[in-house]
């Protein structure tokens, strides 16, 4: 075994947690993985991981080998795509995050869709309920509606996306129409809750001005789908995106309220670790997903 094919076998078992998860990934028997990584262990005169029959953890020098392994397989990334230069044909392993209505209904299809195009690129999609650290789990590309939080990564704009506060017509007829933001806090709202954000908090913005309003409602869920049905069947207000509710205010299903107001979008980022130059199968993909998106 060469010394690449090391550091990224004890980067898979560090990113899988334990040696059964890490078995199934490489296709090998649990024993066969135990052998290799004491055969590591014996090569490097230390030990890395410290396990047990349901669990494993770093040990101290498991910890400074993965950040240093972690490090030298990307400048080996790095240094094979300069030489390949921006003409190489994709290829190769891309791991994908994205959450999981959007990536299920949206991400899937195109992905495959991807696949037929490159058949040499191999992608592995992950859908999760909440945003990943990338560059820990070893993912080449995550993809997320809202601003990038985190600026040490890199961001690509892969579609505009404005959000609307809105409703149904009977729930319309039946409440009123707020006029102004400060007027929601006496209506039913419908809270869409996502990740850590402070989600009863709604901000607005007109031109300079700019006001946050605490919300309430009896209905919450951590579903857009869900928060969105609720509201078409008359339960409340609600926030949605231009991507989600565009069929039902053009149907007349929703009504858009507030209109003179914004509130922050939810544009639609491809973010991904910092690199001097990119894979062909991550530039190869960014190019699709924006093709696509903005036809």
């Amino acid at each position: 075994m060469n010394t690449a094919s090391e550091l990224e076998f004890f980067v898979l078992l560090a990113r899988q947690g334990s040696l059964a998860a890490a078995a199934r990934e490489l296709h090998l028997t649990a024993p066969a993985l135990s052998k290799r990584l004491a055969q590591l262990e014996a090569r490097l005169g230390v030990r890395l991981v410290q396990r047990t029959t349901r669990r494993m953890s770093l040990t101290a020098e498991g910890e400074v080998f993965l950040v240093r392994a972690r490090t030298i397989l990307e400048d080996i990334r790095e240094l094979e795509n300069e030489v390949a230069g921006s003409k190489a044909a994709p290829r190769g392993r891309l791991r994908i995050n994205a959450t999981l209505g959007f990536g299920r209904s949206h991400i899937a299809p195109l992905v495959s869709e991807f696949v037929r195009q490159h058949p040499a690129v191999e992608v592995q999609l992950q859908l999760t309920d909440r945003p990943l650290n990338l560059a820990e789990q070893g993912f080449d590309l995550g993809l997320r509606f809202g601003e990038p939080p985190d600026a040490r990564l890199a961001a690509r704009k892969i579609m505009s996306n404005r959000r609307f506060v809105c409703a149904s017509p009977l729930y319309l007829e039946a409440h009123g129409e707020p006029q102004s933001p400060e007027e929601l806090a006496r209506h039913a709202c419908i809270i869409h809750r996502q990740n850590d954000e402070d989600y009863h908090l709604w901000r607005f913005t007109k031109g300079k001005d700019s006001v946050a309003v605490k919300v309430r409602g009896g209905l919450s869920s951590n579903d857009g789908d869900v928060v969105q049905q609720w509201a078409l069947e008359g339960q409340g207000l609600v926030v949605r995106s231009e991507w989600d509710a565009a069929k039902y205010l053009e149907s007349g299903r929703l009504r858009a309220v507030l209109a003179e107001w914004s509130l922050p979008p939810a544009d639609l980022y491809a973010i991904y670790p910092p690199r001097l130059n990119l894979s062909a199968r991550l530039r190869a993909f960014l190019d699709f997903l924006a093709a696509r998106f903005n036809p």
